[in-house]
């Protein structure tokens, strides 16, 4: 019997075929769009913690008590070296490195501005986070006074290739002193606090600068395998200030929070645009064969095999919008994701918030199993309404009407 209803089901979904392709291809156009939204979105957010944790905190930094409310250089971690030797003999760390960072103001011969300094060592950093991918122009070295410069700040102070800068701040000893600098590199890491404030030199040249022991730093910073780890070093260390990616970045977690609320909203219009186009198909079918279903209603077909007829016409063309704009989005994500989207003409603005000219895609299985969720759940639903006006059909007064 059901293999009967299955057959007549598949039939009565194309009984009306321009109607019916125009609903599949509403789901699929719509489906597929959000899926690249999605991809989108995933991707951006994905490339800024990426460039994030590369290019500064790491999945874990560790800071003295009160460093990253005073920044002053007196709240450093004096025993810095042993703990990284002692973290990188932890199972599942990937890297660890050190960082010496200070304040103060950076001067040109015609501009100056607010600056901090950090002290990294070219090689670990490499290792660490890929430093050189973040290179815009000029060469990655801190050979002698070299020093490697923020995109925005080099923007801010009109420097390039080669230009003479002055660094000044208070050293270990609290007198006020300067350094003189030539601009080897302009990087741009997408992490605005970087690109807009830092210059990088050589850690060993900011220590005997700072008079600082090269045993000390600010800042030890963390990558690791598995996120277990972070309690776990949280506990090795509660004198000291052991922060996590997110908490040193409430923004993203934000954004991350907005992406659970995104994806329900892209489910609610996914799910409206099945229901309102399934239910008129479904409604309008109804409304063409109501003598048909008077008379097998008047010769003894149960009502659960007509209910199970319309809802299996309902899901075909569901899951043949599904096929369809999973297949195109699938298409979309693909390019997104090899090739992306080029903003090039927002890049300033897309630049001040953290984001690269060209925006790539991301692909997760959940895009897909959570589409097809809701459009299965939404064809379900939109034959309720339909199915209790046949409930309610009269066979005798249908059969007569249509004399």
């Amino acid at each position: 019997m059901y293999k009967l209803i299955l057959k007549m089901a598949w039939k009565n979904s194309f009984l009306r075929p321009a109607r019916t392709i125009l609903v599949i291809t509403m789901i699929a156009v719509s489906m597929s769009m959000m899926l690249a939204i999605q991809g989108l979105y995933d991707g951006m957010v994905k490339n800024m913690i990426d460039k994030n944790k590369r290019s500064d905190s790491g999945d874990i930094s560790i800071y003295a008590k009160d460093y990253r409310v005073q920044k002053d250089i007196k709240y450093r971690i004096k025993d810095a070296k042993t703990i990284k030797e002692d973290i990188q003999k932890i199972d599942g760390i990937k890297a660890v490195v050190l960082r010496l960072q200070a304040q103060g103001l950076l001067s040109t011969a015609r501009k100056s501005s607010f600056a901090s300094i950090h002290g990294i060592d070219l090689k670990e950093e490499e290792d660490f986070g890929k430093f050189s991918e973040f290179l815009k122009e000029g060469e990655i070295s801190l050979e002698k006074r070299s020093a490697i410069i923020g995109v925005e700040l080099a923007k801010t102070l009109k420097v390039r290739i080669g230009s003479k800068l002055i660094f000044s701040t208070q050293d270990s000893s609290g007198e006020i002193n300067s350094i003189a600098l030539r601009v080897r590199a302009i990087i741009q890491t997408t992490n605005i606090g970087l690109d807009n404030n830092a210059i990088f030199v050589d850690i060993k040249k900011l220590h005997e600068f700072l008079g600082v022991n090269h045993k000390h730093a600010t800042q030890i910073a963390i990558m690791i395998e598995d996120n277990r780890l972070i309690s776990k070093i949280k506990q090795m260390y509660p004198n000291f200030d052991v922060k996590s990616f997110l908490e040193l970045q409430p923004m993203i977690k934000q954004m991350k929070d907005m992406m659970v609320i995104f994806n329900s909203i892209t489910f609610f219009i996914v799910m409206s645009v099945v229901f309102i186009g399934i239910f008129g198909v479904v409604y309008v079918s109804i409304l063409d064969r109501i003598r048909e279903f008077g008379i097998i209603i008047g010769i003894g077909m149960q009502y659960k095999y007509i209910r199970a007829q319309i809802f299996l016409e309902s899901i075909i063309v569901g899951l043949i919008g599904y096929i369809s704009g999973a297949f195109l989005g699938l298409i979309l994500l693909i390019y997104l994701r090899d090739y992306g989207l080029d903003l090039s003409s927002f890049s300033d603005a897309l630049e001040m918030w953290g984001y690269e000219a060209v925006i790539t895609g991301t692909i997760k299985v959940s895009y897909f199993t959570s589409t097809f969720g809701a459009i299965i759940t939404a064809s379900a639903l939109s034959v309720l309404i339909p199915l209790r006006k046949i409930k309610k059909l009269n066979p005798i007064e249908v059969i007569k009407a249509e004399k």
